[in-house]
């Protein structure tokens, strides 16, 4: 038998997702409010970012040890990695609102929780697909992912070529004719 401690498997994509969205709505929920006391001290823009970096921290953390099943600390590589995916979120919650403040003005406190919390949903579900396919892939994971992307690449390229070839077929035969 061997006796080398064993790492526990990373959970699959269904267990790793509930896990995600658990983990993401109560700190979401949690930052929605942050972000609303927050907001009535400082512009609404800052209050978001400042409460998107701490939110990114914690759950970058979180789902490096639960929803990944790594175990350990995220570490900075990590952390930066995830940073991309924060930037987007704070993107797509600000022009959510903006566009919210432009088609009504001024919207209730219910309503832009609504919009908030919708579009940092959306944000998140992104973020989700980020963090299991290339932040926290294992080894053999990311091989896979970054397999699949390259052949579907390739593949890509192959149809474009093949239908220039054909275009230039038509064209040579019209010319010809």
């Amino acid at each position: 038998m061997d006796d080398a401690p064993r790492t526990p498997a990373a959970p699959g994509p269904l267990a790793s997702f509930a896990r995600f969205t658990a983990l993401g709505c109560g700190v979401g929920l949690l930052s929605s409010g942050a972000v609303a006391l927050l907001a009535e001290q400082l512009p609404w823009a800052l209050a978001n970012a400042l409460i998107t970096v701490a939110s990114t921290l914690l759950c970058t953390e979180l789902h490096a040890r639960f929803t990944f099943g790594s175990g350990r600390h995220a570490g900075w590589r990590r952390h930066w990695q995830s940073a991309g995916s924060a930037a987007a979120a704070y993107l797509v919650t600000c022009a959510a609102m903006f566009v919210l403040h432009l088609v009504q003005s001024p919207p209730g406190a219910l309503t832009e929780q609504a919009v908030y919390l919708g579009a940092s949903g959306l944000a998140g579900l992104a973020r989700f697909l980020l963090l299991r396919l290339y932040v926290f892939a294992t080894g053999r994971d990311r091989t896979a992912a970054n397999g699949t992307w390259q052949l579907r690449r390739l593949q890509g390229m192959l149809e474009a070529s093949a239908a220039v070839g054909t275009l230039q077929q038509r064209q040579f035969a019209l010319a010809s004719s």
